[in-house]
């Protein structure tokens, strides 16, 4: 059996988890064609196009938040437990999201459907808009810092009583920061999902469709790009905390990003790569006409999700700072399980790329013929 360090295991770890995350924000596509619905399919038959074609995958995209969960949960419970149990709202509002989507799916389009399909249709605009939106502002505040202090059997103790809400909330510099990331993320999620229903639909059936869903996707891009200079701008001059002295001291440190940044130049690689990326997929849909755009902008989304997720924590720098109480500060060594049980997981997760290739064949068999007309008319359709 290998010997693994344990400050290797920790770093392991964050980048699983990083990984997982990153691949969760390219499947908002999900989300983000949900969001497009009453946008670009005028009627019935549009519609059912388009929810069809993301009812292939939306499990996918949920079973992975979950699986980020589950990594967190196991890897790194301190930050599990402190987070969702005390920014309890913010979280239950985006598993509330989540479950309307999974209703809106199975109920939609069954003939016991007493509400109509436009209630159901609401709660999927509801999930691609609100539910990304929360979820980015959570992970802003893996920067910005969330108002939590932990006693000495590290009981979680919130200061706001918004629970969590007060990232998107209240008045501060933090608030927009944390807004732009979520904003971000939902107008990527749209733009992905234009792009996705464009390489997924037969569009031949719906020509109409095919001039707005790429306009869709010029106008959502534009948009996104904005909130994404704004943090990118906040992050080269933003203050962070880390761990300055042997002793495990926890301070406030000035442009701790940027020498974060400095410290690991793979990341601007990383980030300036991704940003490279989602505008090519964007200039290939929306100027050259292709249907391909969204294996540029996919894998772009996931490198800026990996700096988005690896930059907070690299550098001895606390990844989820205290408010209240700057020593009660989370950082990969203090908030990650023990040794035995992340060697364990890392033998254990050594058959997930089995487990990805078994996925990737699957997304293949489903997507090697594009969704027409004719497969909207099975009953078991959404």
């Amino acid at each position: 059996m290998i010997a693994f360090e344990y400050t290797t295991l920790q770093h392991l770890w964050w980048l699983i988890v990083a990984v997982v995350g990153s691949l969760f924000l390219f499947l908002t596509f999900v989300q983000g064609g949900q969001s497009l619905l009453w946008q670009v399919a005028k009627t019935e038959t549009e519609k059912n196009l388009v929810i069809n074609s993301l009812g292939r995958k939306w499990e996918l995209a949920f079973t992975t938040l979950v699986l980020f969960g589950g990594a967190l949960f196991a890897s790194f419970p301190k930050f599990y437990a402190t987070s969702f149990g005390g920014a309890y709202w913010v979280w239950m509002l985006i598993l509330f999201s989540f479950i309307i989507q999974a209703v809106s799916y199975e109920f939609r389009n069954k003939p016991w459907n007493i509400f109509g399909s436009s209630v159901y249709e609401f709660f999927l605009f509801i999930n691609g808009v609100f539910g990304i939106l929360l979820i980015g502002a959570a992970v802003g505040t893996l920067y910005t810092g969330a108002n939590f202090t932990l006693d000495a059997n590290n009981f979680v103790t919130w200061t706001h009583p918004y629970r969590g809400l007060e990232a998107v909330l209240s008045l501060s510099l933090a608030s927009v920061f944390n807004l732009s990331l979520g904003l971000f993320l939902v107008f990527n999620a749209r733009t992905l999902g234009a792009m996705y229903l464009v390489s997924n639909i037969e569009l031949g059936h719906a020509p109409e469709m095919a001039g707005r869903l790429r306009e869709a996707c010029r106008l959502n891009c534009l948009i996104s790009l904005p909130f994404l200079f704004i943090i990118v701008g906040s992050l080269l001059f933003m203050r962070g905390y880390g761990i300055v002295d042997d002793q495990g001291t926890i301070e406030s440190v000035s442009f701790k990003f940027l020498h974060n940044l400095i410290a690991n130049p793979w990341l601007i690689l990383l980030l300036v790569g991704g940003i490279g990326l989602l505008l090519v997929g964007a200039w290939k849909t929306t100027i050259v006409g292709q249907t391909r755009g969204i294996w540029f902008s996919g894998p772009g989304t996931v490198f800026i999700g990996l700096t988005v997720f690896l930059l907070p924590a690299l550098n001895r720098t606390a990844f989820y700072p205290s408010l209240a109480d700057p020593q009660a500060s989370l950082t990969i060594y203090n908030a990650s399980s023990s040794p035995y049980t992340l060697t364990v997981m890392t033998y254990v997760a050594m058959g997930v790329p089995f487990v990805l290739a078994y996925i990737g064949y699957v997304w293949w068999l489903m997507d090697s013929k594009k969704m027409t007309i004719e497969d909207t008319e099975d009953r078991s359709s959404y």
